[in-house]
């Protein structure tokens, strides 16, 4: 398989960055997106070329390291799934293919496709976590929680904190990544300790850093390559004003 590629290349935090054209021959069908890049980027070296920079670590669709915004959508065009389980043969031979890195301000380039998604570690310091002490480890059933309870708590968990939910919002609005983080602890007993100050502290570092706002527009939970369902979002707002009232 062929292809165009319009790449967004940036040398530094404070350069202005344009798109640069390249094409690809020979692509395998059965190739990773990422592994196409690789590709691309061995050519480069053999030409002397910087080769493009990009983020990545297990390619197993687990860290979420590899933010790409391809053709408009982050991650790419197939639902529930990260960039490095991408796939060419969802692309058609030929086809122009666009990738750049997410656009938001909490998440400033480094270089090329590499951004610096540290805001993400501020909000989760902010309160993401449970401090108090549990003891020792209790038996699996001594704390008995309802299926569904610990299904939705388990789903919330599943957040990579890859950043799709941000660069696919028209705000930049974190609160998917956020709620999603609040939920996994507010749904558990050992949770609920700390809820009200856990969602206060984690809201306010979140606005501090700039993140937008939500205008329920569901595009955060249509590119989610884990699938987060916006209820959370709903959560949140529910257990901020309570803790905020209360």
């Amino acid at each position: 398989m062929n292809f165009k590629l319009k790449i967004w290349r940036q040398a530094s935090p404070n350069d202005k960055g344009q798109f640069v054209d390249y094409e690809v021959h020979d692509i395998s069908s059965d190739a990773s997106f990422l592994e196409m890049i690789d590709i691309l980027n061995d050519e480069l070296v053999e030409k002397g070329e910087d080769p493009i920079a990009f983020d990545h670590d297990c390619r197993e669709g687990i860290c979420g390291m590899c933010s790409m915004f391809i053709n408009g959508h982050p991650h790419g065009p197939e639902a529930a799934t990260t960039t490095c389980q991408l796939h060419m043969r969802k692309f058609k031979d030929g086809e122009t293919i666009v990738i750049e890195p997410w656009r938001a301000r909490p998440f400033p380039v480094i270089k090329d496709l590499i951004v610096d998604r540290s805001a993400f570690d501020e909000i989760i310091r902010a309160g993401g976590f449970i401090s108090v002490t549990t003891g020792g480890v209790p038996d699996a059933n001594a704390i008995p929680i309802k299926k569904e309870v610990a299904d939705l708590a388990m789903d919330a968990a599943a957040c990579i904190g890859c950043g799709a939910c941000v660069a696919a919002c028209k705000n930049a609005s974190a609160m998917l990544f956020v709620s999603a983080k609040v939920s996994q602890f507010a749904l558990l007993p050992q949770g609920k300790v700390e809820a009200k100050d856990r969602v206060k502290s984690m809201v306010a570092k979140m606005d501090e850093l700039g993140f937008g706002n939500c205008t329920n527009t569901y595009a955060c939970e249509a590119e989610c390559p884990k699938e987060i369902s916006i209820t959370n979002i709903a959560r949140m707002n529910r257990q901020f004003i309570g803790a905020k009232l209360g």
